[in-house]
This record gives C-alpha cells, sequence and structure tokens, in this order.
C-alpha cells in the first residue's frame, strides 16, 4: 500500500501566520505582552512550524524544511531569552537591546537569504520573505536606536507579513482540499 504525504506547508504557514500577527499586534502597541503571544511561540509558532519542517524534509523539501523548522525553533529560542530571566539564574541574565537587535538582524540576514530563494516562486512567497526581511531589520533598528516609531512600523510590517502567511495557507489548503487553484498565489 502506497502512502501519500500531504503538504505540510499550510500547517508551518498557519504557526508561522498567527504567531507573527499576535506578536506584532503587541508590537504596535495594542496589547502587552502575555501568556498568549508566549503560548503561541511554543506551540503553534515553534513546535508546529517544527514538525511542518521536518515533514518537508521528507517530502524531499530542503527550502521549506529549513524554512519552517529554523523559523520554529526561532520562536521557541525568542520565548527562551524573555522567559529565561525570570527562573533568577546567573548565566540567564535579561538580554540588553543592543544584543537582542543584534539576534534579530542574524535572522534578518537568513531570512535575505531565504528570500532569494523564492524568486521565481510565487509573488505571495516571496512578499512573505521580504517583509519578513524587513520586520527583522526594522525590529533590529528599533533596538539599537530605541525608537519607539520604527517599533510600532516594524508591528505593521509584521501584521502584513503575517498576514500574507495567512492567506498562502489557505490558497495552498484549499487547493489540495478542492484539486484545483482557489486563491491566486
Amino acid at each position: 500500500m502506497e502512502s501519500k504525504l500531504g503538504n505540510p506547508a499550510p500547517l508551518g504557514l498557519m504557526g508561522f501566520a498567527m504567531t507573527t500577527i499576535l506578536l506584532n499586534i503587541h508590537n504596535i502597541g495594542f496589547f502587552p505582552l502575555s501568556a498568549v503571544i508566549l503560548s503561541m511561540g511554543i506551540c503553534y509558532g515553534g513546535l508546529a512550524q517544527i514538525i511542518a519542517g521536518i515533514l518537508s524534509f521528507k517530502k524531499g523539501n530542503t527550502f521549506a524544511g529549513t524554512a519552517f523548522t529554523s523559523y520554529g525553533f526561532f520562536w521557541l529560542s525568542l520565548v527562551a531569552v524573555w522567559l529565561l530571566p525570570g527562573l533568577n539564574m546567573e548565566v540567564a541574565q535579561a538580554t540588553p537591546p543592543d544584543f537582542l537587535g543584534l539576534y534579530l538582524a542574524l535572522w534578518g540576514i537568513f531570512t535575505t537569504f531565504l528570500w532569494v530563494g523564492t524568486f521565481g516562486k510565487s509573488k505571495v512567497q516571496q512578499f512573505v520573505f521580504f517583509s519578513l526581511t524587513i520586520l527583522f531589520f526594522l525590529l533590529s533598528i528599533s533596538l539599537w536606536t530605541g525608537n519607539g516609531t520604527i517599533h510600532k512600523i516594524a508591528g505593521v510590517v509584521g501584521v502584513l507579513c503575517g498576514s500574507s502567511a495567512f492567506y498562502l495557507a489557505m490558497a495552498e489548503l484549499l487547493e489540495e482540499v478542492k484539486g484545483k487553484r482557489v486563491l491566486p498565489y
């Protein structure tokens, strides 16, 4: 009996999308950082994307496997950056803003290369990675300068990025369910 592995991309994209939207609604200033964002970061942004990444590797999709697994671990590491200082361990002190900015800039560099990998792929996928690249660098700049306006602008870019990933997830899901393209991407 032959078994077919389904498309893990909608799962990974939704894990990324919903977590990114929630965090960036916070970055805009509408809600404080809370258990909602931390829980999504661990469970959906983190674990669901890691699962989608592993399944993508199994399907032979190195790009999706690398992207989903990496961003899944990004979410887990970001939550750890926020929570570890609360454990009162000497080695787990709060991260200075300029060092957190460097952390995010490294993710921006990584994302830039993934964005280049989307050239020739769907326009929506290109937009997701382009806007994510801009998001990481805007957040870095806001941390390096202490500029709250840049931080809020980054939040708006993040909501647009997450929303585009949400759309792409639903477009791919509906295409598989209906056996034809329902939403353009």
